[in-house]
Formats: structure tokens, C-alpha cells, sequence
């Protein structure tokens, strides 16, 4: 025997997998731990000192 399906919810589970999974994706993709943007904004923070003291002539 086959089974019967109700289209309308399988179209709205097919729907809801897709949209997890790309979610999933987009995590992955544009997803940073609070430990790496801190590291990132130290960083970059660092490197302004560094352009900053090397200037020739400082901006009053």
C-alpha cells in the first residue's frame, strides 16, 4: 500500500528544511564567535597606534 500525503505540508516541511539549511549556511558564512570580534577590534585598535605613532606630523 502507498502512503497518503497531504501536499500542502509536505510543500511547508520541504519549505522549512530549505530555509534552515540556509540559515545553517549563512551562519557559517557571516557567523563570528564574541571571543573572535574582540579579537579582530584589538587588533585593528593596535594597528591604528601604530599608524598613528608613525606619523610625521600629528593632527592637533
Amino acid at each position: 500500500m502507498t502512503r497518503i500525503v497531504n501536499l500542502r505540508m509536505a510543500r511547508k516541511a520541504k519549505a522549512r528544511s530549505a530555509g534552515k539549511a540556509q540559515a545553517d549556511a549563512n551562519r557559517a558564512k557571516h557567523g563570528r564567535t564574541r571571543t573572535e570580534r574582540q579579537a579582530a577590534e584589538a587588533e585593528a585598535t593596535r594597528l591604528e597606534r601604530i599608524v598613528e605613532g608613525a606619523k610625521r606630523e600629528k593632527d592637533d
